[in-house]
């Protein structure tokens, strides 16, 4: 009886499996008859290009032809998408059979191609799905990164061409935690916070990164008879070793930081395997002092990482302050060296 129930899941596992590979080819054939289409549109444009308004007059007169037989996926608005797309990706050999359209529609919004590097692998190595990709396009993950991060580093993890060897290379600061629909303006205790991860466990783990496994909430454990209980505890596979989550609803302090070295240290000593890595802590805080962080732990470690979290999406004006106020920086070091 039991061979015969694994025979029945196994077939139906075959049957999922052979829906989502033709679903998964015929999209990558309409993505292919876009690309062609804006392929012989851009073609057509350069034969006429001695004429300025010659590439809208195509565009209107082909909508015009083709939206009353094939309807909405030929007006104009479409069809300056698949020319887009044939001019943002050139050769047809480079296109990925894992993204959808839709995918690659939210691509040609970035501008650069090292952006669409990036989150093409990213979304192919995690499997994202198209809300999952408009998230972190919308977080501003790539950003995120960099500030922290060299542009290297960031797409040598994305493409796996290293495994990340700093914890810094895969944990971003700030989280965006918009998902857990807190309200800016409340006040929020930390078990709040810690209850809304809790429920919203799938956004928080993509927010995370690659490769983390929730482990346990409010771990107790005992020293010489003292109780204490650590708020989340997680496991990365890439790292190769536990990660430990303190939040803190206040600015962070270095009484914050002491806490969590010292369930860091715990971990490493009684819960670390010989083959794994050493502990990684994160403070999850409403706000910091990076001088705090910087002189309470000792130079060059690698162990503790505090993010500031944000509870709604940032505007684009912030992140561009942000950018500006790291380039700032870097100059004013050149200037002084």
């Amino acid at each position: 009886m039991l061979s015969d129930q694994t025979l029945v899941s196994d077939i139906k596992a075959i049957i999922a499996q052979s829906k989502e590979n033709a679903v998964r080819a015929i999209d990558h054939q309409r993505t292919l008859m876009y690309w062609h289409i804006g392929q012989r549109i851009f073609e057509q444009e350069q034969e006429g290009k001695e004429r300025a308004d010659y590439g809208k007059y195509i565009i209107k007169y082909l909508s015009a032809e083709l939206q009353p037989e094939f309807g909405s996926g030929f007006s104009s608005r479409q069809l300056n998408w698949y020319r887009q797309f044939y001019r943002t990706f050139p050769i047809v050999s480079t296109l990925w059979t894992q993204l959808s359209w839709s995918q690659y529609k939210l691509l040609l919004s970035l501008r650069s191609d090292e952006h669409r590097e990036f989150y093409i692998a990213e979304t192919i190595k995690n499997n994202w799905t198209v809300r999952q990709l408009e998230r972190q396009i919308n977080t501003n993950l790539y950003e995120r990164l960099l500030l922290s991060n060299d542009k290297e580093s960031v797409l040598a993890v994305a493409k796996k061409e290293k495994l990340p060897s700093d914890a810094k290379e895969i944990i971003k600061d700030p989280m965006v935690l918009e998902f857990l629909g807190l309200k800016r303006e409340s006040a929020y205790y930390e078990k709040d916070l810690e209850g809304a991860i809790i429920d919203h466990l799938q956004e928080f783990l993509l927010e995370l990164g690659n490769g983390f496994s929730f482990v346990a909430r409010q771990k107790r454990i005992h020293i010489e008879g003292d109780e204490f209980f650590v708020d989340l505890v997680f496991y990365n596979r890439l790292l190769q070793s536990f990660v430990i989550i303190e939040i803190k609803t206040h600015k962070l302090t270095h009484q914050d930081i002491g806490q969590l070295q010292m369930y860091v240290n715990y971990y490493d000593r009684m819960e670390k395997l010989p083959h794994e890595h050493p502990t990684v802590g994160i403070l999850l805080c409403a706000s910091k002092n990076d001088a705090v962080v910087k002189f309470t732990l000792p130079e060059d470690q690698k162990q503790i990482v505090a993010s500031q979290y944000e509870l709604y999406l940032p505007t684009e004006q912030q992140l561009l302050d942000e950018v500006n106020k790291e380039l700032n920086s870097f100059v004013g070091k050149s200037g002084g060296e």
